[in-house]
């Protein structure tokens, strides 16, 4: 019995060596990846035209909010105390609109890069399954900033893949 364990040990210990021999290994990091292409670049170039005016705009908004609380603070002492309270309350539905405002534009601003950058990795994921089948790879995996602790710089294949991908039209 006892070398019967043995020797079925010995069988997966050489099937997991063999296995690990035959396995290659690589990641990309696919949010870098993206930025790097020039689709990528084109699509911030995108968001940040579009969306640029609305951040002026709402930075006025809030300065303007921030004026008025310290103009209502300045003037508290010499306003009654129906008026203040008033404008206390004109204040804080002032702060409430814009709240909504700020939430809705970075709604917005996630369906539009959503929508701008879900081609660009649809095609990416495509590049990366080629490089995949045409180098031999068992299996490449995203690198997301703290997932991988340790990785040989060699299995980063994040530079390939954008070179393929500019090369794919």
């Amino acid at each position: 019995m006892k070398f019967f364990m043995s020797l079925i040990v010995s069988m997966l210990f050489l099937s997991s060596v063999v296995f690990a021999a035959d396995t290659k290994l690589g990641f990309v990091d696919l949010q870098s990846a993206i930025q790097k292409t020039a689709a990528g670049k084109k699509a911030r170039e995108i968001l940040d035209a579009e969306f640029g005016k609305r951040k002026k705009d709402l930075d006025k908004k809030k300065e303007d909010i921030e004026k008025m609380g310290k103009d209502l603070e300045k003037k508290r002492s010499v306003l009654s105390e129906e008026v203040a309270q008033k404008k206390q309350m004109e204040l804080q539905e002032e702060m409430v609109k814009f709240q909504k405002i700020v939430a809705d534009n970075q709604l917005e601003i996630q369906k539009k890069e959503k929508e701008l950058v879900e081609p660009i990795l649809n095609k990416m994921k495509t590049v990366i399954e080629k490089m995949a089948k045409d180098k031999s790879f068992s299996l490449i995996i995203e690198k997301q900033g703290q997932n991988i602790l340790f990785a040989d710089k060699g299995l980063d294949l994040t530079e390939d893949v954008i070179a393929a991908f500019e090369k794919e039209k």
